[in-house]
């Protein structure tokens, strides 16, 4: 045998081990799933839930309200019908200068027939406040209370620009908001009034009755 043919034979063994030792090779790395955009039926449902409608069904002393509004941006209304009125229970409907964020029932006047109060945000930057307001008469009818503009009240709309919030107090409604500066500037302070619902000449009114800065 010749000396080539020898050292052949002599190295196969080690060349056997060496391609056992090799490690395989890595798979490719998966490139990253690009993200599905989304559908015309998503964005939609999400701008639906952006504006969502309102309605909300609130009883008292036998008289049940239900306030519904669409809460559209542009052109928006509320309405309110009754069950457990006597005489009539037609639905009344309003325009309102932006959109429903709550609604309560009491009985401010003690006289043993409810109210309703819906407390509506305006759209403008400054998110103005306001209040629809429908009294049962004697649990017999639905007719409106009005509720007086803040600058019919003596420094009341001092440092004011908006972000009103409502409440039911004991026997009173209240309204807060934070009170501006100079320039627009918060001072940490809020101003909060609170109405009684009174007998006007010309129907139920929201009378101011007591103002609070703190």
């Amino acid at each position: 045998m010749s000396r080539h043919l020898i050292v052949a034979v002599a190295l196969l063994p080690l060349l056997a081990a060496c391609a056992r030792q090799q490690p395989p090779a890595s798979p490719p790395a998966a490139s990253p799933a690009a993200p599905e955009p989304a559908t015309t039926a998503q964005a939609d449902s999400e701008a639906e839930l952006a504006q969502a409608s309102y309605a909300q069904v609130l009883q008292l002393q036998g008289v049940t309200f239900n306030v519904t509004s669409p809460n559209s941006t542009a052109a928006n209304t509320v309405s309110v019908s009754t069950t457990g009125l006597a005489n009539d229970n037609s639905p009344w409907s309003q325009d309102i200068d932006g959109i429903v964020t709550g609604a309560e029932v009491a009985d401010l006047n003690v006289d043993g027939s409810p109210e309703v109060y819906v407390y509506v945000k305006s759209n403008g930057a400054d998110a103005n406040g306001s209040v629809v307001a429908y009294v049962a008469n004697d649990r017999k009818s639905l007719s409106m209370a009005s509720m007086p503009p803040l600058t019919d009240t003596p420094g009341a709309a001092d440092g004011y620009q908006g972000g009103d919030e409502f409440a039911i107090l004991e026997g009173v409604l209240g309204r807060r908001f934070p009170i501006h500066g100079e320039g627009g500037a918060l001072t940490g302070k809020m101003r909060q009034l609170q109405y009684k619902l009174t007998a006007g000449e010309a129907g139920w009114v929201l009378k101011p009755d007591r103002t609070t800065d703190f």
